[in-house]
């Protein structure tokens, strides 16, 4: 029996990417959404003890022991995102980034990425691909397939602090689930970034009639339907985080975090709906650090834990994205619940979107094709 040991795969630059369909928003929503239903069914493995970690990430000290070592600046990590998904994906991957806020001072994004998509049986790799754009899509198709089961039908308003990357992805994932958008309030740091996020505002959604740049965030939450924060900066010190209290919040309003925050007493009652996009995750940072762990893991739901531990609610009251999108638990039962969803951000949906991603740029034959070898020379 002839053996065929050859092993080609295809490498795919972020033109290439944008090629292959990557920043399809609707269906990166509908893949993510897929991926969800995945995650619910446990077909699906992350790394660590629980199969469901963030991944494994190198920080540096602030004052390190040597003089060629990165010091910590904020924002500064290297980090790898592994992750295996089963289904129709049948693939695994890994995710590799560094990031520094720095970054921007040299026109650089904040983070750099690459993904490399491998074969589930032999692990060769099947893809090299740019990363950035696939993972801005997938983190803002998230709250889309939030929005799609947990936000009002009707919504026609958007309360956003951060017109960055995130922001814009967020703003395209609700465009495409609630058609009926009209209006979006937005709070940013700078003039030039609120002007670029309203440049392509006007480009990307003219639909969107009514446009204002607030200054509080009480603006920014008030009397919208679906609020949003997608901001970045420092971690550690809780009472910094931007807060959101219930005295602004529309009733039946969609609260969307992928960004890090904190609630006031009256939003942390038990009867707000807590919504996790995957209880697994917060379940693997919770057990990495030290209490609070919001100190150190500024996502929403890591609070949530911290709730349960302090005794204010039950674990049993915090709902899972993907059983509502299984249709094992309910999406919104009433126009008046306020709810909010914690997006952490999963390396499965790396690999979901990047499947989909690779297998578009096979069938139109986009990329350039590589070769690892022939024949190995070790075997």
């Amino acid at each position: 029996m002839s053996e065929n040991t050859k092993i080609d795969f295809i490498y795919l630059s972020e033109q290439d990417m944008i090629k292959a369909g990557v920043t399809d928003m609707p269906s990166c929503v509908d893949t993510m959404e897929d991926m969800f239903k995945l995650l619910y069914k446990g077909d699906y493995r992350m790394a660590g003890e629980n199969n469901d970690s963030h991944g494994a990430m190198i920080t540096f000290p602030e004052k390190p022991e040597f003089d060629t070592m990165p010091r910590h600046t904020p924002d500064r990590r290297l980090m790898a995102m592994p992750a295996y998904l089963g289904g129709d994906y049948q693939t695994c991957g890994v995710k590799w980034y560094g990031s520094n806020i720095a970054n921007r001072e040299k026109g650089l994004p904040r983070s750099i990425l690459m993904l490399i998509l491998n074969d589930v049986v032999t692990g060769a790799p099947l893809a090299y691909m740019s990363a950035n754009l696939l993972s801005a899509y997938r983190t803002g198709a998230v709250p889309g397939v939030g929005a799609r089961h947990l936000a009002r039908k009707n919504s026609k308003v958007i309360g956003l602090l951060g017109p960055g990357v995130m922001g814009k992805t967020s703003v395209a994932a609700f465009m495409a689930v609630c058609p009926d958008i009209d209006t979006i309030k937005i709070k940013g740091r700078g003039e030039k970034s609120l002007n670029a996020f309203t440049d392509w505002l006007s480009k990307t959604f003219p639909q969107i009639t009514n446009v204002s740049v607030v200054d509080t965030l009480e603006d920014v939450v008030k009397d919208a339907d679906i609020v949003t924060y997608c901001n970045s900066g420092e971690t550690g010190d809780i009472s910094s985080y931007p807060e959101i209290k219930r005295e602004w919040v529309k009733a039946g309003a969609f609260i969307s975090m992928p960004a890090y925050c904190r609630l006031d007493a009256e939003l942390e009652k038990t009867d707000v709906r807590k919504v996790m996009d995957n209880p697994g995750l917060y379940d693997a940072w919770f057990s990495e650090v030290p209490k609070p762990a919001h100190k150190y893991i500024p996502i929403i739901g890591v609070r949530f834990l911290d709730m349960v531990e302090e005794g204010l609610i039950e674990k049993s009251s915090l709902e899972d994205l993907g059983a509502i999108t299984a249709g094992a638990a309910p999406g919104r039962t009433s126009d008046d619940e306020i709810i909010i969803l914690s997006v952490g951000g999963l390396p499965v949906e790396d690999v979901a979107w990047a499947t989909k991603i690779y297998r578009n740029a096979l069938k139109n034959k986009i990329g350039v094709t590589l070769n690892l070898w022939d024949t190995p020379e070790l075997r």
